[in-house]
């Protein structure tokens, strides 16, 4: 079975492929161009590389966040619509699982956060394995209560992602010894990684999805419809002043 995988959640633009099980290439880019310049051009010469055409392909990976509203729009809509053209199915990549999963040191306590803005992250915790065990619920948090949930584990934590940059001097100050620091290497969500845990999903029997189900993950309403919200509540607010 081939796997193409995409990944555009964050700041990689990414394109992983595996073949019977096995990761045979991976490609991942971060520079300023946008996601949706890179991707389609990414998984041509992936296709390329491998001799092989997008008929070849059996299932279409997305990372679907959490992460970017935009970024995970454009990988979910590009693998539905290869998908689509094909006749293939779908299936679905948690962003922070993946990049949990990239930390192979066993018994660690891994806590991949991503960058949700005003010292916000979206996290979770977990335990590094061969299959990485989940210790929390996904999270979209302040970094001071996400901290708090880390404590109540009294061990060293392990962080990743790209949420560490803006907010790497404030987690040392408050957990001092007990926090480190994945290696830039370790730091970023792989696509190879992502596309072997979109295997042992469809080994594990989870069932593959058509195109149009292939859903992004928000853990929080996007900025748009959140001012929106705030807007009406506050004329209704404004209305129930003037009725009184």
């Amino acid at each position: 079975m081939n796997i193409l995988l995409l990944d555009t959640s964050g700041p990689v633009c990414g394109v992983g492929v595996t073949a019977d099980g096995t990761p045979v290439y991976e490609n991942w880019v971060i520079n300023k161009k946008t996601h949706s310049q890179k991707i389609m051009p990414m998984v041509d010469t992936a296709l390329k590389m491998l001799d092989m055409n997008v008929g070849d392909i059996d299932v279409f990976a997305a990372v679907v966040g959490p992460g970017s509203f935009t970024g995970v729009r454009i990988g979910g809509a590009t693998a539905k619509g290869l998908a689509h053209a094909t006749g293939k199915k779908c299936v679905a990549v948690h962003a922070l699982e993946a990049l949990a999963a990239g930390i192979s040191e066993h018994g660690r306590l891994v806590c991949p956060i991503l960058d949700a803005r005003a010292k916000q992250v979206y996290g979770a915790i977990f335990r590094s394995a061969v299959i990485s065990e989940r210790l929390s619920e996904d999270m979209a948090i302040g970094i001071d209560g996400y901290i708090e949930r880390i404590r109540e584990y009294h061990e060293p934590a392990l962080f990743l992602g790209d949420g560490i940059g803006p907010l790497e001097e404030e987690i040392r100050a408050k957990l001092k010894t007990d926090c480190e620091f994945a290696s830039p290497e370790h730091a970023v969500l792989r696509p190879a990684v992502a596309s072997m845990l979109a295997v042992r999903k469809i080994e594990a029997g989870e069932p593959l999805c058509d195109p149009e189900t292939l859903l992004p993950l928000y853990l929080r309403a996007p900025q748009a419809e959140r001012e929106r919200k705030r807007k009406e509540a506050e004329r209704a607010e404004s209305a129930g002043g003037r009725d009184s």
